[in-house]
């Protein structure tokens, strides 16, 4: 397969620099963000309260982590970003979606997301569910009936999609298992990975492999970024508890400490802070090494891990 030149691997070498990174980050993100503006309904559309409260939550400043992650892979494998920006949406709009929701007095009852009122405290819980639930069919939708790509493509993308984020080893499975988790003292180390797994890294990883697929990577390709993804699921969500415990509400967009006072299982509870980051060190080379043997550059998607291990919001 020809590998066209492209953003995600300009360059050369085993890691992208952190201000490449950034900036293909920024730019992706403002591709991202103007794609949702055309395909989400004005706030004046019919019902005016749930489309309010879907572009509170969706246009809030965000990292649009998860559309990036389709874009750099797919862009790895030559993929044009016009192919794989619809995708990219369908990602950040079931990601929305599942914030909203798990924001919920019923789920992890929070007041703040992305630096503002999180759906429910603004808009009342009736209408942050719906809100959700748009979100969420929005997803599909987009996928559906993107013609850039051909049929039998957008079934297997609507089937990446449903799996990352149902049961048995998705989002919701994350989800019920990380409340079943709070305040039970013998949770352990191989119970804690499983939750993550399922509750960030499902999605994260089907990004992943849905811009691999959208590029026409073949089976051996798609398998190596998926077990990049899977442990990139993975650092993403100890760098996340970590943040919760070090961090301000500023620099998080989030209530900070929030974990701790639900009894939430995290790796800085279960293991200690030192321990967690070496943890984070750990899984970082493993996802950069899954890579090792996929014959497109990769340098952004090495350079994007460089930045979950780093972040500090």
């Amino acid at each position: 397969m020809t590998r066209p030149s492209s953003d995600a691997h300009a360059e050369s070498g085993p890691e992208a620099p952190a201000g490449q990174v950034r900036a293909y980050a920024e730019r992706v993100r403002a591709d991202v963000e103007a794609e949702l503006d055309g395909l989400v309904p004005a706030e004046s559309a019919d019902p005016p309260s749930v489309h309010a409260a879907i572009r509170w939550s969706l246009f809030a400043p965000a990292k649009r982590f998860r559309p990036l992650l389709v874009t750099a892979a797919g862009e790895t494998f030559g993929a044009a970003r016009g192919r794989l920006i619809r995708t990219a949406c369908a990602f950040e709009l079931l990601h929305t979606y599942s914030l909203v929701h798990d924001d919920l007095p019923a789920m992890d009852d929070d007041d703040l997301r992305r630096g503002r009122p999180t759906c429910h405290v603004r808009f009342g819980e009736a209408t942050a569910i719906l809100a959700g639930d748009a979100l969420q069919t929005l997803a599909f939708q987009t996928v559906a009936e993107d013609e850039t790509l051909d049929a039998h493509l957008r079934v297997r993308l609507v089937a990446e999609l449903a799996r990352a984020a149902g049961t048995p080893g998705g989002m919701v499975a994350g989800q019920a298992h990380d409340l079943a988790a709070e305040a039970r003292a013998d949770v352990g180390g191989e119970e804690l990975e499983r939750i993550h797994r399922r509750k960030t890294g499902a999605l994260i990883a089907a990004a992943a492999r849905a811009g691999a697929l959208v590029a026409g990577a073949g089976k051996d390709e798609v398998d190596a970024v998926n077990a990049y993804a899977l442990d990139l699921g993975l650092l993403f969500q100890i760098t996340d508890d970590l943040l919760d415990v070090t961090a301000s509400a500023s620099d998080l967009g989030k209530t900070p400490g929030k974990d701790a006072r639900a009894q939430k299982a995290t790796y800085p509870a279960l293991y200690g802070l030192e321990a967690a980051r070496r943890r984070a060190h750990k899984v970082f080379g493993s996802a950069c090494a899954a890579l090792d043997t996929i014959h497109a550059p990769t340098p952004m998607l090495r350079g994007l891990a460089r930045l979950v291990l780093e972040r500090e919001k």
